[in-house]
């Protein structure tokens, strides 16, 4: 059951006006001859009762409106279908450029564009999932914590329509995704979507502190890998004769990475702005979890009917005392 509160608490202290009415005497004194050899009328005092009782509830009923009151909003937990996702997302140099791998046209926008295109419904799509955001390129940079707040989780995508640095420094990047997640203590199912066109060689000491992080939680993780033309794909082995070290493959070697880390991961390679689409609704459908969110009711005033219901008693006293008929006492001959 919703609780009923006031908006301006302190016109309670003006309460004990209420009891006024059952003190003092309502209607106007009247000379008559004593009654006392008749019986008691009930009918008298129970209308003498009720009105002492509708002046009292008028006043208790103007207090109340005045000082505004209303059913609480209530907060209840719901079950629905959804995760906690933290994007993070590629803002180097290079995700300003198409994926021709040339600065962007009227008919090719940049990747980071595209990327902000496809990502925008992603978070639309999602009616109890919660969202955070990353951005790195040369540091990485939280843009905003795991919340539910569509706006607030579009506009931090928006954001990443901005000039790039020319760094790529992905580790730093997913270690503040798993911090992101560190901080939320819910038991939603967890969910890591990188978003990048490149990778960068990890040091052996950091891999292991990832590794370490990711055994912490069970999170799954997924890489929209944003592929230029003529770049080197993530399932692509070293051709004749070249060294299969992340010097010369990164992407490749990430990947592996992120294989022997034995958690749900997934990549999906995109060669063009369909493909991303293609990777983010697959991703939309496999994080379709059970999942508990909290719904809130907005507060309910209920001032008009507390002024109603003094109006109700106001009327009441109001014909009491026009039907009240005075006795003047007759002249002795």
């Amino acid at each position: 059951m919703k609780a009923l509160a006031l908006s301006t608490p302190e016109v309670l202290w003006l309460a004990p006006l209420a009891l006024l009415p059952l003190a003092v005497r309502l209607h106007v004194p009247q000379a008559f001859p004593s009654l006392a050899a008749f019986a008691g009328d009930p009918l008298s005092a129970a209308l003498d009762v009720g009105l002492r009782l509708a002046g009292s509830l008028a006043i208790l009923a103007l207090l109340l409106g005045a000082g505004g009151l209303h059913l609480a909003g209530q907060s209840s937990q719901q079950i629905g279908s959804g995760a906690h996702i933290v994007l993070v997302i590629d803002r180097s140099s290079s995700m300003d450029d198409s994926f021709a791998g040339s600065r962007p046209t009227a008919e090719q926008a940049s990747k980071s564009a595209e990327a902000r295109r496809f990502l925008r419904s992603f978070v639309s799509i999602g009616e109890h999932d919660m969202f955070g955001v990353a951005i790195f390129s040369t540091a990485p940079l939280q843009a905003l914590p795991l919340t539910s707040h569509r706006e607030a989780v579009l506009a931090a995508i928006d954001a990443i329509d901005r000039p790039g640095l020319s760094e790529t420094d992905i580790a730093r990047g997913i270690a503040m995704a798993l911090a992101m997640h560190d901080d939320d203590p819910s038991a939603a199912s967890r969910a890591i979507v990188l978003v990048s066109d490149g990778a960068g060689v990890i040091d052996r000491r950091v891999q292991e502190k990832l590794r370490a992080a990711f055994r912490k939680r069970p999170i799954n993780l997924y890489w929209v890998f944003l592929r230029t033309a003529n770049a080197r794909g993530i399932f692509e082995p070293p051709g004749a004769g070249e060294r299969d070290v992340p010097q010369v493959a990164p992407e490749r070697h990430l990947h592996r990475f992120f294989q022997s880390l034995k958690i749900p991961y997934r990549a999906f390679e995109a060669e063009r702005p369909e493909s991303i689409g293609d990777a983010i609704a697959e991703i939309a459908r496999l994080e379709r979890h059970p999942i508990v969110y909290a719904e809130r009711s907005p507060a309910r005033s209920l001032s008009r009917l507390a002024y109603a219901v003094a109006a109700l008693a106001l009327a009441l006293l109001v014909a009491a005392r026009f039907a009240e008929v005075r006795i003047t006492a007759g002249r002795l001959p």
